[in-house]
């Protein structure tokens, strides 16, 4: 009697293994329970789990990524610049604000810990060859838009030519806004052709270079979030100069500088364009 009952089993659990035993094809899962039956499915069937685990990685991230998705509105950038906590949130957040912008939808970028400099003894110049290699796949990919930095970096983003001439490029898309800040344009100069591959082989050689001089900055010193940061050195706005998103901008520098005169309807427009239109 003890030894029937000690072996007796659930006839539904009975029927559980068989059919799992029959979605695996198995006939011998049938036979196992417990531990057996675990390390049975693992010796067998490892390399499919492992294959159904991954898919429902990529399905599951995929749908994170979707209903977490935000739309760029603005790639901002600060390069040889260390902002603090205040001005930092200020910079990612007020702007929105300030649009009006939905924020569980919209988000401004903002890259952060970019350093330029030729000073060997500089504490950024172990960041350099990193920066620059981040700062050159973000403007190839159109996801940088505006950059605040330092005299340094300035003349090396206008020497490159990476910048907009903020003259033409105001008067072209707010003439109201260009008035206003004519008096604030910083000039600089881009290097149109030099010597420099001549003064490899030869380093005796003097330095030649053709160069132009545009107005590539805007001196933000006067503005309020920069006389509140404590800046001691002067800070520069640029714009890059294959920026797709130059409405939003032209909003950006108005919001910046507190200038009155913003349209409305801007924002509107940033948000109906396609992916294709805004990312370019």
């Amino acid at each position: 009697m003890k030894l029937t009952e000690r072996f007796s089993v659930n006839p539904a659990r009975i029927s559980g293994r068989k059919n799992l035993a029959a979605l695996l094809k198995d006939d011998h899962l049938a036979t196992l329970h417990g531990r057996k039956k675990v390390q049975h499915i693992l010796a067998y069937y490892k390399f499919p789990l492992v294959i159904l685990c991954i898919l429902l990685y990529f399905i599951g991230y995929h749908l994170y990524g979707r209903l977490t998705h935000k739309d760029v509105l603005l790639y901002t950038a600060l390069v040889n610049v260390t902002a603090g906590e205040t001005l930092t949130e200020k910079l990612e957040g007020d702007f929105l604000d300030y649009l009006e912008a939905d924020t569980s939808s919209c988000k401004l970028e903002l890259y952060t810990g970019l350093y330029l400099t030729d000073d060997e003894l500089s504490t950024w110049h172990e960041y350099t060859y990193a920066s620059r290699m981040k700062i050159l796949a973000a403007i190839e990919g159109q996801l940088m838009d505006i950059v605040l930095m330092n005299k340094e970096a300035f003349d090396a983003f206008s020497q490159n030519g990476y910048l907009y001439d903020l003259d033409s490029f105001l008067s072209a898309n707010d003439p109201d806004l260009h008035e206003a800040m004519k008096h604030n344009l910083a000039g600089n100069i881009v290097i149109l052709e030099d010597n420099a591959d001549d003064l490899v082989l030869d380093p005796s050689l003097p330095y030649r270079a053709v160069t132009q001089e545009h107005f590539y900055g805007l001196d933000l010193s006067g503005t309020k979030l920069i006389r509140q940061a404590g800046f001691t050195d002067t800070v520069y706005l640029e714009v890059i100069a294959n920026t797709p998103r130059t409405e939003t901008v032209v909003e950006y520098i108005r919001w910046f500088t507190d200038t009155p005169g913003r349209v409305p309807c801007r924002l509107d427009t940033i948000i109906s364009q396609s992916p294709q239109e805004r990312f370019g």
